[in-house]
């Protein structure tokens, strides 16, 4: 099928990461500098094309009017190592990492698109460990980036304290999602984990902070992009109307 919109690919060399970075960018078909733009910044950007269908899906809820204008941006990562290094909230690049959206990515796309230049119009979103660290951004910087989709999010006690000592959070627009069966997932250290119990800790917790938060367990959800592709239909229109 073809794509409707156009896909625009930009380099960042990264001062905090020392590396390039490549930005996969979708803008729809009916784009033009004389509109206002949200901008969902994806982590794991490759597989939310390949595997969740963004772009596809851009075209169809732009053309419905489903959604706001709104332009994706696909941030991928090497390989598996690399990926726990910049996103998980020990690794060792992930304040690296956030630095480098904030400075960096933000204000290329500030600078590219005619955006609203405001935190509830833009958004983090990502899959498991991607999940954590849009949350984790945000919780930092509530005033650059207003909006988190996390999909099955990796919990643990650093994303608690987190949330239990940020500031702001009336400020952050939240969609977090798990699947009912994601209690027995394989970590890239090597370990099977228990992500429900974590989560819905983390769920009482958002509720007890006054976030502007939508939560949903996901019937017989598994740790996989069947079912965080299925339900991207319903959350971009909530997150972007």
């Amino acid at each position: 099928m073809a794509r409707k919109g156009k896909m625009i690919e930009k380099e960042i060399e990264s001062s905090y990461l020392n590396e390039t970075m490549t930005l996969k960018l979708y803008q729809p078909e009916s784009f033009s500098p004389l509109n206002k733009y949200h901008i969902c910044i994806m982590q794991d950007g490759n597989d939310y094309y390949q595997l969740g269908r963004v772009a596809t899906l851009s075209d169809r809820l732009h053309s419905k009017e489903a959604i706001e204008n709104t332009v994706f941006a696909g941030i991928h990562y090497q390989d598996k190592y690399d990926r726990r290094k910049k996103y998980h909230p020990s690794g060792e690049q992930q304040q690296d990492y956030i630095k480098f959206l904030i400075h960096e990515v933000v204000p290329l796309l500030d600078d590219m698109y005619p955006t609203y230049q405001m935190g509830r119009s833009r958004a983090l979103m990502g899959d498991s460990l991607a999940g954590t660290l849009a949350l984790m951004t945000a919780l930092k910087y509530p005033n650059t980036f207003g909006k988190v989709i996390m999909q099955s999010p990796y919990v643990d006690e650093k994303v608690i304290d987190a949330v239990q000592n940020a500031k702001n959070m009336e400020s952050i627009d939240i969609y977090h999602t798990i699947g009912e069966n994601e209690t027995a997932v394989g970590t890239t250290d090597g370990s099977v984990q228990d992500f429900v119990t974590p989560n819905r800790e983390l769920n009482e917790l958002l509720k007890a902070k006054g976030a502007s938060y939508q939560y949903e367990e996901l019937k017989n959800g598994e740790h996989t992009w069947k079912y965080w592709q299925k339900d991207l239909p319903n959350i971009l229109p909530i997150m972007f109307n």
